[in-house]
């Protein structure tokens, strides 16, 4: 696994020999690690099972945990089945991941009040004051889409205050993939299995505990308050067979280096129209992706008119009215708006922000109501890339 650089910071992955020596922290000890982080004044996030579904709420005990949980995953298909396993984080990923914790999905920007009729009017920005938060059991194709949100919001020309207030001091304890499900590809996009990037303790499950890695100075301290053992060779060797059989085992890939060039040398595909007749612009897809950010702004004035709120809220590519000015709609057609997505998510998005736009979590081929998959769309155009445009 290599190293990464995300968001401005650059750390090894777990088990790189520049990494911080790793410690064995004992699946009895778990609580221990919560307790830590409540007692230092953190709200926990951590995935949990609800409607069906794998969600990130808050936490006050493992037992909440999705211990012995496992998820079934393909092309418009997810199901979770609870098993005798002891595995506490044997779910993979649900849906929503943990971009909403940063960027909201409806986030209040601007309260304007009137001072009365010919008075004029007081505006005043709405900064969100977030409690400390940590966010525990971060798989690394979302540490791959916080590094790209951080990218979009912070280390742009016009940082976003809003994203900013709830990023900062978020703490991240990310666990590795030790499996994956049939629509996984983050080794093909260099985003996982292990994690990797900016996370303060990275662990990783085996068979009666965790490996655990620290990556910032709160995660050393963290772990040296519950005084843990280091781990030995063998555990680190355990460590490495599980993420190189993790990897070996996803059935799904995209040819990262030779996509952008693919992907605008086929324009007018004929691919294009199939998967079109197909699609509903239902917005699934951006929805869970952890890397989109396309948004709406609009005013929401009160009844009265004495006051009116701004307020910013989660929009798609795939919505008619996004592409939608004045007189005209430049993407009127469902086939227009599925090639924006798939262009700019694999191609123009590495032109914008120097990086891929999809971090292989599989999240928009699972939660696609018609199973449409952009693995199988690619490897269509790249089987047939004879109408160019």
């Amino acid at each position: 696994m290599s190293d990464a650089s995300w968001g401005g910071v650059t750390q090894p992955s777990p088990g790189h020999p520049e990494a911080p020596p790793a410690q064995w922290l004992p699946r009895a000890q778990l609580q221990g690690l919560l307790d830590a982080l409540l007692t230092r004044g953190y709200r926990v996030l951590a995935p949990v099972v609800r409607d069906a579904a794998l969600h990130f709420d808050e936490l006050k005990s493992v037992a909440e945990l999705p211990v012995g949980w496992r998820d079934e995953q393909g092309p418009g298909r997810y199901r979770l089945a609870h098993t005798d396993a002891s595995h506490v984080f044997g779910v993979v990923h649900g849906p929503g991941g943990i971009k909403r914790h940063v960027f909201a999905p409806r986030e209040p920007l601007l309260q304007i009040e009137m001072d009365g009729p010919g008075q004029g009017f007081r505006a005043q920005a709405v900064i969100p004051a977030p409690p400390r938060t940590a966010l525990l059991g971060v798989r690394g194709c979302d540490l791959a889409g916080l590094a790209m949100q951080d990218r979009i919001f912070l280390h742009d020309r016009f940082p976003d205050p809003h994203y900013a207030a709830r990023r900062a001091g978020l703490l991240l304890i990310a666990v590795g993939c030790t499996r994956a499900v049939a629509t996984c590809f983050c080794a093909s996009m260099g985003t996982g299995p292990a994690p990797s990037g900016h996370y303060d303790v990275a662990l990783t499950e085996v068979e009666d505990g965790f490996i655990a890695h620290t990556g910032s100075d709160a995660g050393r301290d963290l772990l040296a308050a519950l005084a843990l053992a280091r781990a030995g060779a063998a555990m680190l060797g355990r460590e490495r067979e599980a993420y190189a059989s993790c990897a070996g085992s996803m059935q799904r890939s995209l040819p990262r280096e030779a996509l952008r060039d693919l992907l605008y040398e086929n324009l007018s595909h004929p691919r294009f129209d199939a998967v079109a007749a197909r699609c509903l612009s239902c917005a699934n897809c951006t929805m869970v992706c952890p890397t989109c950010f396309c948004h709406d702004v609009r005013d929401e004035p009160s009844l009265d008119g004495a006051s009116s709120l701004r307020v910013r809220d989660w929009d798609s590519c795939f919505n008619p009215e996004h592409a939608q000015v004045h007189g005209l709609n430049f993407r009127p057609h469902v086939r227009e708006r599925y090639r924006q997505w798939l262009v700019h998510k694999l191609a123009s998005w590495v032109d914008q922000f120097g990086a891929s736009g999809c971090v292989g979590c599989g999240r928009c081929i699972s939660w696609c109501p018609v199973g449409i998959d952009l693995t199988e769309e690619v490897a269509a155009i790249a089987a047939a890339p004879g109408a160019r445009s």
